[in-house]
């Protein structure tokens, strides 16, 4: 160890358990509900054009409040650890709730009634979770002796977390009643017969409605844990010119290349939120509605490459920026979007579908992560944090919510037989993934065109 280096003290690793456990549930309940929920929310009936919308918005409207009140409240009034076990507890308990909440989608009567009191739970839990995103990062941050170096091994906790709660469903939805005990056949052709027999029709719904079930758990036990974390006290009041950073921020989008990125991360978050809209149901059973047919409870799992994509994806992204620069990293991060709706859209085979999703690690970090970069490179540091704050209600909150609204729409427009099922309809994915691609297309070409960074930050932050 270099004379320079801190010292370690034995408290360090105790620390680091506990940050990184906190990652874990932190995206562990974020995870566990939000690829299969769109499947399953759609099939309880809510319609497409405004009661779905809404449900899924519920999401960008907590970020929306989280930028504007929530994050900004925590900071100034309460223990960081105080306000995250509040949080989660309230947030816990309201997607609990909607476990119990299933309507009959031949009903429609019963839809209506029961949309409100479903509508308002997700709401609920929106609202108290998304500032929780960043209240863990102020925790992190404020706790580590050099958050630059140890930020990063403890954050990447968070992947893990949403890899690993798609997970228990592989088991919750495998269909029991194929499975041939285990003494009868030996442990290795039961454990083969398991993992590839899927639930499908109504058991299959039954069963993924427990996706509020682990994700309510799993935040009610952050909620305890939260009280065993570092008290991290509240931040000074703001100033006024603090209050208003976020105005001063937006008045450097009159710069070309930050208005045309502003663009574009507006563009790439509605067409990243239409992966997640469309991909589960698509890769699924055909006869519930799918087009890949890849067993239910093989779909998660399959979504979830894109994350370990994402993790190996960022080493390599420092070399990225420096040997092609800021817009062809963007550039090559929008393309992997139209590259894998290319592949969905016209060679939909089960190898090429699953394969495809490893493009999710060029796809956020060579752009998502890339932006967050940008932006704290190019911005002044008194308005750095409001810039990120404006770029993340894009890319969580108004890119998402328009892309509800139109998937929603696309959702009546393209509606075809199902071959399998004659007498269910189902959504005819090549022509909704269309849109998509173009829309990525369109954001890469927007880069190539007009966005021209100046090579030195200082450009802007003597604006």
């Amino acid at each position: 160890m270099s004379t320079m280096d801190p010292p370690v003290r034995p408290a360090d690793g105790l620390l680091r358990f506990k940050l990184s456990t906190m990652m874990f549930l932190q995206f562990f309940i974020w995870g566990a509900w939000f690829e299969l929920g769109f499947d399953y929310i759609p099939k309880l009936g809510f319609q497409d054009t405004w009661q779905l919308p809404l449900i899924f918005g519920a999401f960008n409207i907590g970020a929306l409040v989280a930028l504007f009140f929530s994050t900004q409240f925590a900071d100034r009034h309460f223990a960081a650890e105080k306000f995250l076990a509040f949080s989660h507890l309230v947030g816990g308990v309201a997607i609990l709730g909607l476990f119990f909440i299933r309507p009959n989608p031949n009903d429609p009567q019963e839809v209506n009634l029961l949309f409100w009191p479903f509508f308002g739970l997700m709401l609920v839990h929106s609202i108290f979770y998304v500032p929780t995103i960043s209240i863990t990062n102020s925790i992190a941050f404020a706790n580590l002796q050099d958050p630059q170096r140890q930020f990063g091994p403890i954050r990447v906790w968070g992947t893990i977390g949403w890899i690993a709660a798609s997970w228990p469903f592989i088991f919750l939805l495998v269909d029991w009643s194929r499975v041939p005990p285990m003494t009868e056949v030996g442990f290795f052709q039961w454990l083969g017969t398991a993992l590839g027999s899927s639930l499908v029709g109504e058991n299959s719904m039954a069963m993924k409605r427990c996706i509020f079930l682990v994700a309510g758990v799993a935040s009610l036990l952050l909620a305890a844990f939260s009280l065993c974390l570092p008290h991290t006290p509240p931040k000074p009041a703001a100033t006024a010119a603090d209050a208003l950073a976020w105005l001063k921020a937006m008045r450097h989008l009159k710069k070309p290349f930050i208005a045309v990125l502003f663009l574009v991360t507006f563009i790439d978050a509605a067409v990243h939120q239409s992966f997640f809209y469309w991909t589960f149901t698509f890769l699924g059973p055909k006869v519930d509605g799918g087009w890949v047919d890849i067993p239910a409870n093989w779909v998660g799992p399959v979504m979830k490459i894109g994350q370990i994509a994402e993790i190996l994806t960022m080493f390599i992204l420092g070399y990225a920026l420096k040997s092609l620069g800021w817009r062809w990293t963007m550039i090559l991060g929008v393309l992997g979007h139209a590259a894998r709706f290319a592949v969905f859209t016209y060679y939909p085979e089960p190898w090429a579908a699953i394969t495809v999703n490893v493009l999710h690690g060029i796809c956020y970090a060579f752009f998502f992560a890339t932006v967050y970069i940008f932006v704290d490179e190019f911005f002044p540091k008194d308005v750095r944090a409001s810039a990120q704050g404006l770029f993340n209600v894009l890319i969580l909150g108004v890119g998402p919510f328009a892309a509800n609204v139109l998937c929603g729409y696309l959702r009546q427009v393209y509606v075809m037989s199902n071959p399998v099922v004659p007498d269910k309809t189902m959504v005819n994915y090549p022509a909704v993934f269309q849109y998509s691609m173009g829309a990525a297309l369109v954001a890469a070409l927007l880069l190539a065109l007009l966005f021209h960074p100046p090579k030195q930050a200082s450009a802007v932050e003597s604006a």
